[in-house]
């Protein structure tokens, strides 16, 4: 014979005003005993909660952004006899909670407005209507990458989904072809299009060849690599004095030492220490390819847009000879005067706006590299040191890297290595 029960936020420890972060469940929907109905997420942990019983969802009662405590109704199931689960320990870890059977105080069954609209498990042509089964933790890492986790087929026990499993489903939708997504895949909207010769007089000019095939690729490597980006700064000090010193020498010989001489040698003897970010992934996105070679592309500006020809060998080469070997690859991009050849082969990119401005920045990878370091303006800033404030050369860095073979950590020590050589060059002679 039906029942009607009401299910209810189970035993979640001392919180409160837990936020419902996910809901899996509308109003309809048949479940089965230990279906997960929704996600709470406290300051410290994510937990599913599974519905206690099989049944029909007669009204559903919680939505995403709802605050619930222990006791807060979630939903009325219509059930026949017997189909309760035994009941378990709570847990309340991060892992999977057991609603109880009944509140700390049950309300009394009554008739409430329509639930406002939820998150569906699945749209027609998903997995069949079935709710996913993920754990929090896999959850959280859908939502970073933007992904709906109950389009995601799960190949773990009991299909629940595992990383790899978001990790593919990202993967397919970027190699998909445009338009065949079939409603599952990562979809972006067509750019619109204006007459803006409604508002007011216009000047069309065409992108330059290098803006068109630049642009593509920073737009690939962009929506494909999942950037972020460590902040830091090296006290060039020292640095500075000794270049200017050096640059007095070699001015008779045309040639001009420039801070990002040093920056180079500093980075092939930061790829040296931290093999990783001189790798690439391989076609498959499966393996890393290490590299024996430390070829450093530098970001040159031209009338025509930027380019990024390549000094090879930078790590067998001292300061004067890439300050010659710069000068003269940058002098012949900016007369497009650069083959192909010579944009080729890089392990690492530098862009260095120092000679412009700003504090800080965002560089773009170069795929198939793994990392790019961006410089900004040096400034003189009262830094504290042996006991009082004193005024240091500081130089800001940016170092975009990507997130697949990179972690937090290791572009935080990367990054504060190469702000130790640039702060004392005589690690350069070590």
């Amino acid at each position: 014979m039906a029942e009607i029960k009401q299910v209810f936020v189970p035993d979640i420890g001392a919180y409160k005003d837990v936020s419902v972060i996910e809901v899996m469940v509308k109003a309809g929907d048949t479940l089965k005993a230990e279906d997960t109905l929704l996600t709470l997420e406290t300051d410290k942990a994510a937990m599913d909660v599974p519905s206690p019983y099989a049944g029909v969802i007669k009204e559903l009662n919680i939505k995403v952004g709802d605050k619930v405590s222990q006791g807060s109704l979630i939903l009325t199931l219509e059930t026949a006899a017997d189909t309760q689960i035994p009941p378990s320990p709570p847990s309340s870890k991060g892992g999977t909670v057991t609603a109880p059977t009944t509140p700390p105080t049950a309300p009394k069954v009554q008739s409430l407005a329509p639930a406002a609209p939820t998150i569906p498990p699945l749209e027609k042509g998903g997995l069949g209507g079935i709710s996913a089964h993920a754990s929090p933790a896999i959850r959280r890492f859908a939502r970073e990458l933007g992904v709906d986790v109950s389009l995601v087929k799960g190949s773990g026990e009991k299909s629940r989904v595992t990383k790899d499993d978001v990790q593919n489903f990202v993967k397919a939708a970027i190699n998909a072809p445009r338009g065949t997504a079939g409603g599952n895949g990562l979809q972006v909207l067509a750019m619109p299009v204006v007459d803006f010769a409604k508002f007011g007089a216009v000047e069309v000019k065409p992108l330059s060849r290098i803006k068109k095939i630049s642009g593509a690729n920073l737009h690939r490597n962009w929506v494909t690599i999942p950037h972020v980006t460590q902040f830091d700064e090296a006290d060039i000090s020292e640095m500075e004095a000794f270049r200017k010193e050096l640059g007095a020498e070699y001015t008779k010989q045309n040639i001009k030492i420039t801070p990002l001489a040093f920056m180079l040698k500093a980075a092939a003897a930061a790829l040296q220490k931290y093999p990783d970010f001189n790798a690439s992934l391989d076609a498959s996105g499966e393996n890393l390819v290490y590299k024996q070679y430390i070829h450093i592309g530098v970001a040159v500006d031209t009338p025509n847009g930027l380019m990024v020809p390549v000094l090879r060998d930078v790590d067998k080469k001292g300061v004067v000879q890439l300050a010659k070997e710069l000068g003269e690859i940058s002098a012949r991009a900016r007369e497009l005067k650069i083959t192909a050849a010579d944009m080729q082969g890089g392990c690492f990119s530098i862009s260095s706006l120092g000679g412009i401005g700003g504090t800080a920045f965002t560089p773009i990878i170069n795929a198939p590299e793994v990392a790019i370091l961006g410089v900004s303006k040096s400034s003189m800033k009262p830094i504290y040191k042996d006991g009082e404030f004193v005024p240091r050369l500081m130089l800001p860095l940016s170092l975009s890297y990507d997130h697949r073979v990179i972690d937090g950590a290791a572009a935080a020590r990367f990054t504060a290595y190469l702000a130790k050589v640039l702060s004392d060059i005589r690690l350069l002679a070590v």
